[in-house]
């Protein structure tokens, strides 16, 4: 456990007109302030709220709200908060112009094998797990693409402003903090850990981060920590004068001697601060409007950060169709501290997904192989004495969290068919990773027969009941297909891969759209799993199986 001091510095020239910056006008008003504060301190420290500390310049007038610090110049620790944070291994010491999110965890692991006293940590969105980074070559030109599965962290060099975070061992404060006094330029930290010989880096991590001296991202904190605050807050002061013929909706946070008149719709999550008056009929929805703010009747306010009375209602209605987007940073996930992924799947464990599914892919597995066990053999035979080569094919995909497994097909190419598609790409008749052509030279005279009845696809029943496949889901895939699309890859590998699906019964064969419908079918497959489409895939591939084998005769 460590603690964690958050230290907002006043930053100049940051807002256009204005002389303050954006940070202290949210954390001097009224109620905007608060929900500031409790989102530093409760949800994205790097600590619980009981371990976390906020210092401001005195002249941000917090007052003697709970866990603050005012300081002048430097940060001064009293005796009292020096041997608490004495009590714990590391300090750190947190930037409050940015709000970060970072696995903790695993932050600490990279901590323990560092030697240095001091790190200097910046949270980087690219080093992110799941995602891909492009190689490239010195000409430009792209030599591939870099998988990282979990979120990296790699050293760089020393900074020449404050870091997001830094972690102090607590063993050399009194080498960092002389005095019980924390410098507030980091060139004179730096000078200090030289002058001392106190070891130090600077690491990157992955993480997400939202600068709250921007408009953006100060209204997605506040949007984000809105919507986490306890219902048991949303009071209706004794000084607002509100007209019962207005609707309040959702989580609003209303200050003091607010005004809101007949007709008028306020929808959360938004926060209205002190001395607002809001017109007859005007509408603020998921907005922010800062303190003596007056909204005009029959205004439209949405998605908006409204800072002062200078606000020009005019240009804003001119400006809602081109800028009036959501703005809010979704990946932010409060409650477990990890980010929330948009594409990938997961299900209630006794759900049909998550449990009836494979005892019915079971089911169906033993009754096709029971159906095809005298015939196996047969085709088996004919397979070894028509060509050279094994009777089954079995190449590496990926399966359900990117398992790799092996996929049993009955061969139907002749040996060496991988190197002589490398030759063959330039003629490919589909767009993407995967291939195909008309007239493939590399399939054999029996291979042709089973590939247009689909009886080479047998044997993955096989895999469906060693649980690597299901009978129906997105088609298996390598991992060399699988890195061209990040989120329709998430998707796909949350689910066992099919010997049938969507895409399979679905797709036009529309000249360079394959890939692009594959993309499609795939993810709309996961979204909409069910046992109504499973079963309608499974008819739909039966007739079509049907059709094929009959027109063979």
């Amino acid at each position: 456990m460590s603690t964690n001091l958050i230290i907002i510095r006043e930053e100049k020239g940051l807002t256009e007109g204005s002389g303050n910056s954006l940070l202290r006008f949210a954390v001097s008003s009224e109620p905007i302030g608060d929900v500031c504060l409790d989102g530093l301190s409760k949800y994205l420290s790097l600590e619980n709220d009981n371990n976390t500390l906020i210092a401001a310049p005195e002249e941000f007038n917090l007052g003697k709200r709970a866990a603050t610090i005012a300081y002048r110049e430097n940060v001064e620790f009293s005796c009292e908060l020096l041997t608490k944070i004495k009590r714990n291994p590391w300090l750190i010491v947190s930037n409050g112009r940015f709000a970060t999110q970072v696995d903790v965890e695993s932050l600490y692991k990279v901590l323990d094998g560092i030697r240095e006293e001091v790190v200097a940590v910046n949270v980087e969105p690219e080093l992110l797990g799941r995602g891909e980074k492009v190689r490239l070559t010195a000409q430009g030109n792209v030599a591939g693409f870099r998988r990282l599965y979990a979120d990296s962290a790699q050293p760089v060099p020393v900074l020449v402003d404050w870091p997001h975070h830094i972690f102090i061992k607590t063993h050399v404060l009194d080498r960092v903090a002389p005095d019980g006094t924390l410098p507030q330029s980091f060139s004179t930290l730096m000078k200090k850990c030289e002058s001392d010989k106190i070891r130090f880096c600077v690491i990157n991590v992955g993480g997400l981060v939202l600068d709250l001296e921007t408009i953006d991202g100060l209204f997605s904190f506040c949007q984000i920590t809105l919507s986490k605050i306890r219902n048991s807050k949303f009071k209706i002061q004794n000084s607002n004068v509100i007209s019962p013929d207005s609707r309040i909706v959702g989580k609003v946070l209303l200050g003091k001697n607010i005004q809101i008149a007949p007709g008028a719709i306020v929808v959360g999550p938004s926060i209205i601060s002190n001395n607002v008056k809001i017109g007859s009929s005007a509408v603020v929805n998921s907005s922010i409007i800062g303190p003596g703010v007056c909204v005009p009747a029959n205004q439209l306010v949405m998605n908006r950060f409204i800072k002062g009375p200078k606000c020009n209602f005019k240009d804003l209605t001119r400006q809602k169709s081109r800028k009036s987007k959501q703005i809010c940073c979704s990946r932010f996930d409060l409650n477990s501290r990890q980010r929330i992924n948009d594409t990938y799947r997961s299900w209630p464990r006794f759900s049909y997904a998550g449990f009836f599914k494979r005892i019915a892919d079971s089911i169906a597995a033993i009754i096709v192989l029971v159906l095809f066990a005298p015939v196996l053999p047969i085709i088996a035979l004919v397979i070894k004495f028509t060509s050279r080569g094994p009777v089954f094919f079995k190449d590496a995909r990926q399966g359900l969290h990117g398992k790799v497994f092996k996929c049993l097909k009955f061969r139907t190419m002749i040996v060496g068919a991988d190197e002589i598609q490398d030759k063959l790409r330039g003629v490919s008749q589909v767009d993407g990773p995967q291939f195909k052509m008309e007239d493939d030279p590399r399939v054999n005279a029996v291979g042709r027969f089973l590939r247009d009845t689909y009886i080479d696809e047998i044997p993955q029943f096989f895999n469906v009941l060693a649980g690597q496949m299901s009978v129906v889901g997105p088609r298996p895939s390598p991992e060399s297909e699988n890195t061209y699309c990040p989120a329709w890859r998430d998707a796909r590998l949350s689910v066992r891969p099919g010997i049938t699906g969507l895409w399979q019964v679905c797709r036009t064969r529309e000249p360079m759209k394959d890939f692009q419908e594959w993309i499609f079918y795939d993810t709309k497959y996961v979204r909409e799993l069910s046992l109504k489409n499973d079963l309608w895939i499974c008819w739909k591939t039966t007739k079509k199986a049907l059709r094929n084998f009959f027109r063979r005769f």
